[in-house]
């Protein structure tokens, strides 16, 4: 174990680096760097921390997860004192083409999960100790510095509450309460006791230290390594900017480098650094975590006669497919009932984690379990996952693995009314880079497409329908990822109806009634909105007078803009049946004849056409 003395020396070579790249940088975040210092120099190279640096990935590994991402600088100078970063790389901190960015991503090899959006380590952190406890069984710890100011964020609150609900006992918070947020004084200032009341009654094991006094932190890590059946909170009271005394506990400093002067007086105070000096971090042990073999699964089943709506068949699709996919894990915000994730659940409830009403630590934790080798299925209302939206956005930066379910969707859930209606999910989730969008029409495309999302890497959405659908596909059918169906055709298709979900069996409905008069539409079932198929969509308009969509979604980002976006460099006429006034409650038939989406609308637009 490492001797005061060695780890000030440490403490004090973190502190030139952290100083010269950000001189270098002509930017970020000095004195929040500086104030954590002492406490992740104790962590790493005291023999608490358990890594191999040589094996990130390793599965043993302790994992450190910085929520307060802007103290990057030392984030990347601890590797530094470590050996596995030089002083050269270190000059390239916030440089075009630098694994080391502004806040730490996924781009440098020791960051768990890009950070930066404060409030979202915790959760994420949450979701690695999850899976260290209850899925790997693994004895390695999960360990998350938080800024002060961030403790104001609700998620951070969420993901306490769901830590100490589920005993996590092998993970760390570690409160940097440097009293100065970016404009001034946080809330709380450095009255530890308010942070300790508050995290204390959240069933967390609180821990008050000086975050200067390298035996006292250190005496709190022995002591959170044997508390048991809870999590554990350091709280530590910190100098921003310490080290340095013109920036030391001083407003106006936050996100401000030093100029090359300043950085001269400032080093002249550390003095004389020891550049040879090495820190040294533990070696985790080499235990195999628990692993299940891939299996047959039976195959899809379902009577053609019998309406099944696309939520159930999610739920179906979850259990009918772990046994080949066990890596699967299943998320829900206490809807489960609803969104059918619940006949997962009473199949395998050791793979099953209820979030509560929390779906902002939902999918953090979901993160958290993607970066450790897991296959997420996070489940709500469509409509709720517009709360969780920036923990979505920031998955996109970590390589996230995340398969999201959103149940309920569009006005066609009918009396429940707007608030639980989800009208933007489709557009949400288009927007994230490289996402997959789907929208099963029938059970068996809703089953065919859980399979398809946990084959694919990244992020899936799939969106699904409350009320019970007729059967549009044999159980054969499949539904590549990209692809679309063809379900009318012939030479005599005057008008191409787009249409993907609920609205698929309103234009199925309105072909019917067409063909009568003679009138003959093509029906495309838009089962992949993103990536979206555009030869298919090409051939129709090419062989029809134009093309319209019809969604139960906003017209803002929906499926008349995606249809829209792929054909905008051919002149190609695209009619757009979308939800355009204000919804209100009533049953799925009024609502969707309200909105100008159903059966009739779809016939109006058409002869209007014509």
């Amino acid at each position: 174990m490492a001797t005061k003395e060695s780890l000030e020396k440490i403490a004090k070579l973190i502190r030139y680096f952290i100083l010269v790249s950000t001189t270098e940088a002509g930017s970020g975040h000095v004195t929040s760097s500086l104030s954590a210092t002492d406490l992740m120099t104790t962590l790493l190279f005291s023999g608490i921390f358990r890594f191999d640096a040589d094996k990130p990935d390793h599965p043993n590994n302790d994992r450190l997860i910085f929520s307060k991402g802007h103290a990057s600088p030392l984030f990347y100078a601890l590797w530094a004192a470590a050996g596995k970063v030089t002083e050269k790389e270190l000059m390239t901190l916030r440089k075009f083409g630098s694994p080391l960015d502004g806040h730490p991503t996924t781009a440098f090899r020791y960051t768990e999960a890009s950070t930066g959006s404060l409030g979202q380590g915790l959760p994420i952190g949450l979701g690695m100790a999850l899976n260290a406890k209850y899925i790997d069984k693994l004895p390695y710890m999960t360990y998350v510095l938080l800024g002060d100011s961030e403790m104001l964020e609700g998620s951070v609150w969420e993901a306490m509450q769901v830590a100490a609900h589920y005993r996590l006992d092998n993970l760390v918070g570690i409160i940097d309460v440097n009293r100065l947020g970016q404009r001034g004084e946080t809330m709380y200032g450095h009255d530890l006791s308010a942070y300790e009341r508050r995290i204390s009654a959240f069933g967390w094991e609180t821990l008050v230290v000086d975050g200067h006094s390298i035996p006292e932190i250190l005496d709190a890590y022995e002591k959170a390594l044997i508390v048991k059946d809870r999590p554990v909170m350091i709280i530590a009271k910190t100098v921003k900017g310490k080290g340095v005394s013109f920036i030391e506990d001083r407003n106006g400093w936050h996100g401000k480098a030093l100029n090359k002067e300043e950085l001269g007086r400032g080093l002249k105070e550390l003095g004389e650094v020891d550049k040879e000096i090495c820190g040294k971090i533990t070696r985790p042990g080499d235990r195999a975590p628990e692993r299940h073999k891939p299996l047959m699964v039976e195959e899809v089943s379902y009577q053609p006669d019998k309406p099944v709506s696309t939520r159930r068949a999610y739920g179906n699709a979850l259990r009918r497919l772990f046994p080949k996919y066990p890596d699967m894990v299943v998320l829900d915000a206490e809807v489960s009932n609803s969104t059918f994730s619940e006949i997962f659940a009473n199949a395998y409830p050791e793979r099953f984690f209820e979030m509560f009403i929390a779906e902002q630590n939902m999918v953090g934790a979901a993160l958290g379990l993607s970066r450790r080798g897991k296959i997420p299925f996070v489940s709500t209302f469509a409509a709720f996952f517009s709360r969780a939206h920036d923990q979505i956005r920031m998955s996109q930066y970590s390589d996230a693995n995340i398969k999201f379910g959103g149940s309920h969707a569009g006005v066609s859930i009918g009396e429940d009314g707007s608030s639980q209606m989800g009208l933007e999910d489709i557009s949400m989730f288009r927007s994230v880079l490289n996402s997959v969008v789907l929208y099963p029409s029938d059970a068996t495309s809703a089953e065919r497409l859980v399979e398809e999302a946990v084959k694919f890497k990244g992020i899936v959405y799939i969106r699904t329908t409350r009320s019970d659908t007729p059967l549009i596909y044999g159980n054969k059918e499949e539904f590549p990822i990209g692809g679309s169906k063809v379900l009318r055709k012939s030479e005599k298709d005057i008008v191409t109806v787009v249409a993907a979900g609920i609205t698929l069996h309103e234009a199925l409905s309105a072909y019917d009634e067409l063909i009568k008069e003679g009138v003959f539409i093509r029906v495309i079932d838009l089962y992949s909105i993103k990536p979206i198929d555009f030869e298919t969509l090409y051939e129709a308009a090419c062989s029809t007078r134009g093309i319209v969509t019809v969604e139960d979604h906003f017209e803002e980002g929906g499926i008349g803009e995606a249809v829209k976006s792929a054909l905008a460099l051919h002149a190609i006429p695209v009619h757009s049946l979308a939800v355009r006034r204000m919804p209100r409650s009533g049953r799925p038939e009024e609502l969707l004849e309200y909105e100008e989406i159903s059966r009739d609308a779809i016939i109006k637009k058409v002869r209007e056409i014509l």
